[in-house]
């Protein structure tokens, strides 16, 4: 019981650090990002590629957190031509571009098979202390990443930054540069993603197109609404709840005497009516923004 708890904390540690990223860019800054898996499967495919050419998994982490930051770049640049509506179409469409390059250069990413076994970060300690060591390798890069988030939320580009998000013609008005402030805002959510699908590719060993779908994004996007846009502990929040239930599901399926061909729809339903729930009885999240904190 014991290792399937720290399995669950670990997978929760580090989709938080993955909402994290999305609560800088769609939370603090109103960016309608629905391409965000893209940084995270960059990260991923970056340790997994420098895992199999001998580096250390510093550097892979490293090169993932660079390629994600470039991606952010331009999609932040992208935005400068087109409208919020747009633009999230559009970063959607670059998202599906990575996933089908990522399908079609074998030669790098592995295929459609994907690159496996990606040798562990922990290489070399026995089980327990293995996964132990993952778990405390996820907290610190949440607690890392909610400390960063917290302090540049606090500052003075957290404060141009909603201001952005709730006025934006105000913000252009008062001498901000929005797409300055945009593209701030897409490379420290796509390097904290980043690191959180280098992490995912170290943990679980293999890394696959699959991780690249749009239904990631928008599971993502699930946890940050419901822990409460803006509220960077509440995405945190969002993917314990998110993945305690996937951890849940098998035991509501045998307790209910179902096959396992449902246990994905039984997830996606209740995943759904957990989303559905706060979006009636508490459309802020659970743990709404509070503006009021911001020095």
């Amino acid at each position: 019981m014991s290792e399937f708890l720290i399995h669950l904390a670990t997978l929760a540690g580090i989709y938080a650090l993955m909402s994290l990223g999305l609560s800088v860019q769609a939370g603090m800054s109103g960016l309608l990002n629905f391409g965000h898996i893209a940084f995270a499967g960059i990260g991923a495919y970056a340790a997994a590629i420098a895992a199999q050419a001998g580096w250390p998994a510093a550097a892979g982490i490293a090169a993932g957190m660079a390629g994600a930051a470039l991606l952010g770049l331009a999609m932040a640049r992208l935005g400068r031509q087109l409208g919020a509506d747009y633009w999230g179409i559009a970063t959607l469409a670059l998202a599906e571009i990575v996933r089908l390059a990522a399908t079609n250069e074998g030669w790098l990413t592995g295929g459609a098979q994907g690159i496996s076994p990606v040798d562990s970060a922990l290489a070399g300690l026995p089980g327990v202390w293995d996964s132990a060591g993952f778990l405390l390798c996820s907290a610190a890069g949440v607690a890392a990443g909610l400390c960063l988030a917290r302090r540049i939320g606090g500052g003075r580009l957290g404060r141009a930054l909603r201001l952005m998000r709730e006025e934006p013609q105000l913000a252009a008005c008062l001498g901000y540069d929005l797409t300055a402030l945009k593209t701030r805002a897409m490379v420290l959510g796509a390097c904290m993603t980043a690191c959180g699908g280098a992490l995912l590719a170290y943990y679980t060993r293999f890394v696959g197109p699959d991780y690249l779908t749009a239904a990631e994004t928008f599971l993502i996007w699930t946890m940050v609404v419901l822990g409460g846009l803006g509220s960077h502990a509440g995405a945190v929040l969002g993917a314990l709840l998110v993945q305690a239930i996937h951890a849940a599901v098998p035991f509501l399926r045998d307790a209910l005497g179902a096959g396992s061909d449902v246990a994905g729809a039984l997830r996606l339903g209740l995943v759904g009516l957990l989303l559905l729930a706060c979006l009636l009885w508490r459309p802020q999240g659970l743990l709404p923004e509070k503006p009021g904190r911001v020095r």
